[in-house]
C-alpha cells in the first residue's frame, strides 16, 4: 500500500517473545527470527486487551530496546498502526504495519490491518481445535493399547517399556517414574527423547531436593498436579535455571495408587506447557492403570519391587550381532520440541546367518507421527521375525496404514544380507525410500537404484527392488531424508556432498560409521529441524 515502508508480526506469551517476522520495502524478503527473550513489562504492555482493535503511535513514543521498534525504525518508519490478537495457551501476537506519516493511516489501511488480526485469530481457534483432535484421538488409542498390553501379561516391566516407547515423544519430552519403598521415594527409571539429557533427568530424579519436595506433595494429597512458568522456580526446570532444564515449560506429577495404597508416581517434563493440560485426564488414568497391574503383578511376583520402563524413543536399545558384519546406526533429533520426527530403523536376524535392515520414516512430526512411527517399526519387525517375506511385510504395513485412515504416508526401505561365500548376497525393496547407497573397500560409492510407491496412499503399491554382492570390505549404507535434505546456510543441500561424505567417514572403523557420518550432517547443517537416522553394515574382511 502506498506510505508502507515495513511490516512486522510478533508472537509472545505475556512479556516473553518467541519469534518476530517481517518484511520492508528496502527488503521484500521475509525475514524470521526466534528470540525465546522474555521482555517484562515492556513486552507485556502490548498484550490485548480485548477485541482487536487498531492504534496509531508515533515510532519515536515507543520503547526502542525492543526488536520490532528497531525494524520499523531501520525501515524509516515514523508512525506505525498496530493490532494485537490473543491465541491459545494464553498467547497473543501483534502485526504492526511502519509507514512513512500519520496519514498514511487511512480507514482502508485500519480495516486491512484489523481483517488481518482476525484471521489470524479464527485460524488459530481452527488449529488449536484440530490439535486438541489429534491429541485426543492418539491419547485414546494409545491408552487401549497400553491397557491391553498390561492386562495380557504378568511382567509389568516388558509392558511399561512397551508403552513408554510411545508415550515419551508422544506425550511428553521426559520422564520419571518413582516408587515407595521403605527408605522413602526412589527414582525406578528415567527417559527423555533427548539421548545428551538422559544422564541429567536421571541425577534431577536421585538428587533434587526440589522435587522430592514435590514429589511427596503429591503422594500425601493423592492428587495430580501441574506445576508451569513462575510455579517452577526454585527447581531444576524453567527459564530462571540452567542447562537442560531451561526448555521444560512445565511439569506433571500423578500418584500411583492401586487398592488404597500409594505405590509412587509418574512424572512428565513438557517442553510446551499447553500439552500438559491437555493430557492431565489421560495422564491420570495412565497412572491408575499403570499402577494397578504393577500392584497386581507383585502378586505373582515377590521379588518384583519395582517396574524398569521408559526407553528415549522408538529405537532399538541394541543391533543384534551378525556373522561377518558389523552393524552401525546412528540418530540425531531435529527438533527437542512438541512436534516429534517419524524416522525409524531396527535389524532381524534371519534364519540363515544373515540379517534384515529396515529403516523408514512417517511423514510430519507430533503425536500422530510418533504413534505411526510405532506401528510401522512393529508391524515390519513382527513380520519380518514370523518368516514373512519383505514384499509381504511391506503389503501388509500398507494395509494396516490404509485402515487407520491417516493422512500421513510412510516411506521404508528393506534390506536382506545372506552370506555367500567370500560377502553377502543383497536383496532390497523400497517403497519410496531414499536410495541406499554401498561403499566399496576401494572408497567408491555406488547408489542401488530404488524407486517404489509410498505406504499408506494407494491400496494396490509397487516397489523399487534390486541385488547386488556385498564384499569383504563393502559396506551398506541406509539413511532417512534427514540426511540428504540438510541445507547449509548458502541453500546447499547435504545431498549433493553424500556420496563424498560416505567415502571418507567409511574409511574409520566400521562399528562409528554410522555416527561419523549423521556428525558429519550435524555439522554442515545450518536449517532443518528433520532428524537424522543412518544405519549401516560392513562385510568384515577375514584372513
Amino acid at each position: 500500500m502506498p506510505g508502507v515502508l515495513a511490516v512486522v508480526g510478533t508472537r509472545w506469551s505475556g512479556g516473553l517473545l518467541h519469534d518476530l517476522r517481517s518484511v520492508t520495502l528496502a527488503e521484500p524478503t521475509p525475514s524470521f527470527m526466534e528470540f525465546e527473550q522474555d521482555f517484562g513489562e515492556s513486552g507485556a504492555s502490548g498484550a490485548p486487551d480485548g477485541d482487536p482493535a487498531v492504534t496509531v503511535h508515533d515510532v519515536s513514543e515507543l520503547d526502542g530496546a525492543m526488536p520490532q521498534v528497531q525494524v520499523l525504525t531501520a525501515a524509516g518508519a515514523r508512525s506505525v498502526a498496530e493490532c494485537a490478537v490473543p491465541l491459545g495457551q494464553g498467547g497473543w501476537a501483534s502485526f504492526m504495519v511502519g509507514t512513512a506519516d500519520r496519514d498514511a493511516v487511512d480507514a482502508t489501511l485500519r480495516t486491512r490491518l484489523k481483517q488481518v488480526a482476525e484471521v489470524a485469530m479464527v485460524s488459530d481457534r481452527r488449529i488449536m481445535a484440530r490439535r486438541d483432535a489429534e491429541l485426543l484421538q492418539v491419547s485414546d488409542a494409545f491408552l487401549a493399547e497400553a491397557s491391553l498390553q498390561m492386562d495380557a501379561s504378568l511382567d509389568v516391566e516388558r509392558t511399561v517399556r512397551r508403552v513408554a516407547r510411545t508415550a515419551v515423544p508422544a506425550v511428553a519430552e521426559g520422564c520419571v517414574l518413582h516408587l515407595l519403598h521403605a527408605g522413602g521415594l526412589t527414582p525406578v527409571s528415567s527417559a527423555h527423547m533427548d539421548a545428551g539429557e538422559q544422564q541429567w533427568l536421571g541425577r534431577v530424579a536421585a538428587e533434587d531436593p526440589w522435587l522430592t519436595d514435590v514429589l511427596h506433595r503429591v503422594i500425601d494429597s493423592g492428587q495430580g498436579l501441574v506445576l508451569r512458568s513462575e510455579e517452577l522456580e526454585g527447581g531444576p526446570f524453567g527459564p530462571a535455571s540452567s542447562g537442560a532444564g531451561r526448555a521444560v515449560s512445565a511439569l506433571s506429577v500423578n500418584p500411583l495408587k492401586a487398592r488404597g495404597r500409594a505405590l509412587g508416581t509418574l512424572t512428565f517434563l513438557y517442553h510446551q506447557a499447553f500439552a500438559a493440560e491437555g493430557a492431565s485426564r489421560f495422564l491420570a488414568n495412565l497412572a491408575d492403570r499403570a499402577a494397578l497391574a504393577i500392584d497386581s503383578s507383585a502378586l505373582y511376583e515377590q521379588r518384583r519391587r519395582h517396574v524398569v520402563s521408559l526407553q528415549r524413543h522408538l529405537l532399538p536399545r541394541e543391533l543384534p550381532r551378525i556373522a561377518g558384519l558389523t552393524l552401525s546406526s546412528a540418530y540425531e533429533v531435529g527438533d527437542v520440541s512438541l512436534d516429534v520426527g517419524g524416522d525409524f530403523y531396527d535389524a532381524v536376524p534371519g534364519a540363515q546367518g544373515g540379517v534384515t535392515l529396515l529403516i523408514g520414516d512417517v511423514c510430519g512430526r507430533g503425536a500422530e507421527a510418533a504413534a505411526l512411527t510405532g506401528l510401522a517399526r512393529h508391524t515390519l519387525r513382527t513380520l519380518l521375525e514370523d518368516g514373512r517375506t519383505p514384499e509381504h511385510a511391506l503389503g501388509r504395513l500398507n494395509q494396516a496404514l490404509a485402515r487407520e485412515g491417516t493422512s500421513r504416508f510412510v516411506t521404508a526401505l528393506v534390506a536382506v544380507l545372506v552370506p555367500d561365500g567370500k560377502g553377502f548376497r543383497l536383496c532390497y525393496w523400497s517403497a519410496g525410500h531414499p536410495a541406499p547407497l554401498i561403499r566399496r573397500e576401494d572408497g567408491t560409492v555406488e547408489e542401488l537404484p530404488a524407486h517404489g510407491d509410498l505406504l499408506g496412499v494407494l491400496e494396490d503399491i509397487g516397489y523399487g527392488s534390486g541385488a547386488t554382492h556385498v564384499a569383504p570390505g563393502d559396506t551398506l549404507v541406509m539413511f532417512t531424508d534427514g540426511v540428504t535434505e540438510a541445507r547449509a546456510a548458502d541453500g546447499t543441500f547435504f545431498e549433493s556432498r553424500l556420496r563424498n561424505a560416505v567415502a571418507q567417514t567409511g574409511a574409520g572403523e566400521a562399528l562409528g560409521f554410522a555416527e561419523r557420518l549423521a556428525e558429519a550432517v550435524v555439522e554442515f547443517r545450518a536449517t532443518g529441524a528433520d532428524d537424522i537416522a543412518v544405519l549401516a553394515a560392513r562385510a568384515e574382511v577375514t584372513g
